[in-house]
C-alpha cells in the first residue's frame, strides 16, 4: 500500500452491532468465560499463565476435549490476562481477579466492549507474528527461554509485514475496483506484498518468494480467525505433495480458492482501521462528513471514489432541507483557487441529488460568472420554464472549468481524452476562442488538451493556444 495515496473510505456497521461481533467472537468469548470461572482457588506462574494443574479444569468450562483442549484453554487465559479481563493480583502468590474490563462486557457501552476487544486483538496479532515453535530442542538459552537470535527470524520484521498484509486487505475491501466483500485469494495478497508493481513477468525467485509468504500467511489466518478479525478458508492439504513442501502459485484461476481464500469481517475492517489511525494514517468512513459543512463535504469528497462520494454525499443531504443546503453547496463551490474546478464538478454531483425544491438556489446564481452555467444545467435537465441562454463565454468558461476538474480528477484518462477529442471536432474554431477565456486554469487545459489529442495537427494547435493564453495571464 502506497504512503502518499489516499486510503478509500470504508463502511462500517454500527458500533452495537460491532461489539456483538467482538462478543461473539470464539477467541474473545472463551477468554471473557474463563475470566468469570476464575477466582480465589485460580493459580498462575510469574508470567500470568495458567498453572498446569488447573487447564483441564478451565478446557471443562469452556467445553474443550481432546489433545488440543489444555493449548486452547491456555490461550484464551493468555488473552484474558493480556485484555484486562483478568488481573494478577499478587505475582509472588500467584492469585488472581476479575479485571475491571470484565464487567464493562455486560454493562459499558459498545464503545468500551470494542476498546477490549481491540486490546484482545494486539496480543493475537503479537501472537501471530511468533514462528511456530512445536520443536523447541536447541533454541532454549541456558534459562529456558527461547533464544530467537538463534532462529531465522526477525519478529519486528514479521510484525511490519503481516501489518502491510491486513492494510493491503483492507484497501482492497474498502476500493471500488478491489473484491469488497469477497474473499481474496493468498495468493494474490501474498504477491501483493512480494511483486514490485513494475514487474511485468515473476521471476522464479520471487515466485518461491510469494508461495513461502503464501505458507506464512496460511499460518497467521488460522491463529487471527478466532478473534473476529477475518473469515479464512486455509489452503488445501491436498496440494502438498509433499510432507513439508510448500505448493506452487497457482496459475488456473478456477482452481484457486483451494490455495486460501481470506476476507476482513466487518469487525475486521473496524479493527485494522483503528490500527491505521494508531498508526497515523488516514482512514476515513462513509458518513462522517455528514455533520461538516458543505465546503468539508466538497474538500473532502475530491479524494473519494465515485460510490462513496454520492453515498457520503446522500448522508450531508439527509440532515439538510433541499434549498438551504443548494445554497450551502454553491456557496463553497465558488473560488479561483487550483482546486476550486473540482469543487464545483462535486457540487454538480451532489446538487444532482437534490429535489426540485432546491430551484431556488440555482437560479439565484443564474448571472454568476463561476455558478451560471452549472446552474442553467442543472435547471434545463429538470425541464424548467424560462432558463435563459448561456453566452457564448459562459459556455465556454464552463468548459475550460469542466477539463481542469476531470483534470484534477483523473489526470490524462481515456474518458478525458474522449471528451478532448468530442470538444475539438464539434467546434472547429475551439482553440481561438479558448485562450481568451478569463478562468486561471485555461493555459493548463489547453496544455492537456495538446498532450491528449491523437491528431497532431490538433494537438499542435491546442498547444500555441495554451502559449497564447498563458501570455494573456502574464505567465
Amino acid at each position: 500500500m502506497s504512503d502518499s495515496s489516499p486510503l478509500p473510505p470504508v463502511r462500517l456497521s454500527s458500533e452495537a452491532e460491532l461489539a456483538r461481533d467482538a462478543l461473539a467472537a470464539p477467541l474473545f468469548s472463551r477468554a471473557a468465560r474463563l475470566a468469570r470461572w476464575a477466582g480465589p482457588d485460580t493459580r498462575v506462574d510469574a508470567g500470568g499463565e495458567l498453572v498446569e494443574e488447573q487447564l483441564p479444569a478451565a478446557a471443562g468450562v469452556l467445553g474443550l476435549t481432546g489433545e488440543d483442549a489444555d493449548a486452547y484453554a491456555s490461550e484464551a487465559w493468555r488473552i484474558a490476562v493480556d485484555s484486562g479481563l483478568v488481573e494478577v493480583t499478587d505475582e509472588e502468590e500467584g492469585t488472581v481477579a476479575a479485571g475491571r474490563e470484565l464487567a464493562l462486557l455486560t454493562s459499558g457501552s459498545p464503545a468500551e466492549v470494542l476498546d477490549t476487544w481491540l486490546a484482545a486483538l494486539e496480543a493475537v496479532l503479537a501472537d501471530a507474528g511468533v514462528p511456530d515453535l512445536d520443536d523447541v530442542a536447541g533454541i532454549l538459552d541456558e534459562g529456558g527461554e527461547v533464544d530467537f537470535s538463534s532462529l531465522d527470524w526477525d519478529l519486528e520484521a514479521e510484525a511490519e509485514f503481516l501489518d502491510g498484509v491486513l492494510a493491503n486487505l483492507y484497501l482492497l475491501t474498502a476500493s471500488e475496483e478491489g473484491p469488497g466483500d469477497e474473499p481474496v485469494p493468498l495468493p494474490v495478497l501474498a504477491a501483493s506484498m512480494i511483486v514490485p508493481d513494475d514487474m511485468a513477468e515473476p521471476t522464479n525467485d520471487v515466485l518461491e518468494q510469494v508461495s513461502d509468504a503464501m505458507m506464512r500467511l496460511d499460518d497467521q489466518f488460522r491463529i487471527l480467525e478466532p478473534i473476529g478479525l477475518v473469515e479464512f478458508q486455509p489452503v488445501d492439504e491436498a496440494l502438498m505433495a509433499d510432507v513439508g513442501e510448500e505448493p506452487a502459485v497457482p496459475v488456473d484461476e478456477t482452481d484457486i480458492s483451494r490455495y486460501g481464500m481470506v476476507r476482513l469481517t466487518p469487525l475486521g475492517v473496524y479493527g485494522v482501521r483503528a490500527r491505521l489511525l494508531e498508526a497515523g494514517i488516514a482512514a476515513p468512513v462513509v458518513g462522517e462528513l455528514a455533520d461538516k459543512g458543505a465546503d468539508a463535504l466538497l474538500h473532502g469528497t475530491s479524494a473519494f471514489p465515485p460510490a462513496a462520494a454520492q453515498a457520503e454525499t446522500e448522508q450531508w443531504l439527509t440532515l439538510r432541507e433541499p434549498l438551504p443546503a443548494a445554497r450551502e453547496l454553491l456557496a463553497a463551490a465558488r473560488g479561483s483557487d487550483a482546486a476550486a474546478p473540482l469543487r464545483r464538478l462535486h457540487c454538480q454531483q451532489a446538487l444532482s441529488l437534490v429535489g426540485p425544491e432546491a430551484e431556488p438556489a440555482l437560479r439565484e446564481v443564474l448571472d454568476d460568472a463561476e455558478l451560471g452555467g452549472l446552474a442553467r444545467v442543472w435547471l434545463t435537465e429538470r425541464g424548467a420554464a424560462d432558463v435563459p441562454a448561456p453566452t457564448e463565454s459562459m459556455v465556454f468558461w464552463l468548459t475550460i472549468d469542466t477539463v481542469a476538474a476531470q483534470l484534477a480528477a483523473e489526470g490524462n484518462s481515456a474518458e478525458l481524452q474522449a471528451l478532448v477529442e468530442g470538444l475539438a471536432a464539434q467546434h472547429s474554431g475551439f482553440f481561438q476562442a479558448a485562450w481568451r477565456v478569463d478562468h486561471p486554469a485555461t493555459p493548463e487545459v489547453l496544455e492537456a488538451m495538446g498532450r491528449l489529442h491523437p491528431d497532431k495537427k490538433v494537438a499542435k494547435e491546442a498547444r500555441k493556444a495554451a502559449f497564447k493564453a498563458r501570455s494573456q495571464q502574464g505567465g
